[in-house]
């Protein structure tokens, strides 16, 4: 784990921050801080890890340290994959504040047996849940869906429906388009909802250390796709920004929507940017 580049300005901003309705604040990669106008504060997919150069290269900053996370309420993790479930960016939050994990079985197995959290770190099992589709939770202010995730890279990936008083909110996880998104999106009235979009580019294969062909993430029509199914009424586009080679423009996803009925909007936001329900 490295130090921030930023210092502890972004987990004081959350703290101070007062919000009339649900404030989000953007992580980077796929993370986000969500904190609700009765104080309730959640984070998903929180990763603080700079990937595993040369292969994978963080191109954006490490946001915060999480030992400087002194308010949080539960942790979500939407697969297994390292910057979805990381021991040193997660751990010490659930450690320092008490939270509780969520995440399906998969993940829970990363934090169980890959990475040992419970022996690396002070925690009680009793803090961590397994979840999975169909699954529904309360968190304070929030009542929290677990719905599916088509994510062929993953083996168990899961996404999100935070449903506030205010406006209700969609974490796809990194998921690309499925057949069953439609019914998803008749079934909630999705008032900001968060999809991965990146480009194809070339990785180093993890056996033969080889430049590969690599798509992790929806393309600009694929994202729309998912998005007009899930009838979004704001697309906020993610994971863009991480992985050298990957980066894509999100402003580009303006041509493949404005045809659309969904999403109504697109709403881009950088590592750190809040944005309201």
């Amino acid at each position: 784990m490295v130090e921030s580049d930023w210092g502890d300005w972004l987990p004081r901003a959350v703290e101070s921050a007062d919000p009339e309705t649900v404030a989000i604040w953007y992580l980077g990669c796929n993370g986000f801080i969500l904190k609700g106008s009765a104080g309730t504060t959640v984070a998903i997919d929180p990763y603080l890890g700079t990937g595993d150069p040369p292969r994978t290269v963080r191109m954006i900053p490490v946001p915060f340290d999480p030992a400087d996370v002194a308010e949080m309420d539960a942790v979500f993790a939407t697969h297994e994959h390292t910057d979805h479930t990381h021991g040193p960016s997660q751990a010490p939050i659930l450690e320092r504040t008490g939270a509780d994990f969520y995440a399906p079985d998969d993940s829970l197995s990363v934090a169980y047996d890959d990475e040992a959290w419970l022996d690396e770190y002070d925690l009680d099992e009793a803090q961590f849940h397994e979840v999975a589709e169909g699954d529904t939770l309360d968190v304070g202010e929030f009542t929290v869906h677990v719905e599916i995730s088509h994510d062929p890279d993953s083996t168990h990936p899961v996404s999100y429906v935070f449903e506030h008083d205010s406006g209700t909110f969609f974490h796809g996880g990194d998921t690309k388009p499925h057949e069953d998104f439609d019914a998803v999106g008749e079934r909630y009235d999705v008032d900001l909802g968060v999809l991965a979009f990146g480009a194809i580019g070339n990785i180093d294969d993890k056996q033969t250390g080889e430049p590969k062909r690599t798509r992790w993430y929806s393309t600009e029509n694929e994202a729309v796709k998912a998005a007009s199914d899930l009838r979004f009424d704001r697309l906020l586009p993610s994971h863009w920004d991480m992985w050298k080679g990957l980066t894509a423009d999100p402003k580009a996803l303006h041509h493949h929507a404005r045809s659309y009925e969904y999403p109504k909007s697109l709403e881009i936001a950088e590592i750190g940017d809040r944005v309201d329900l």
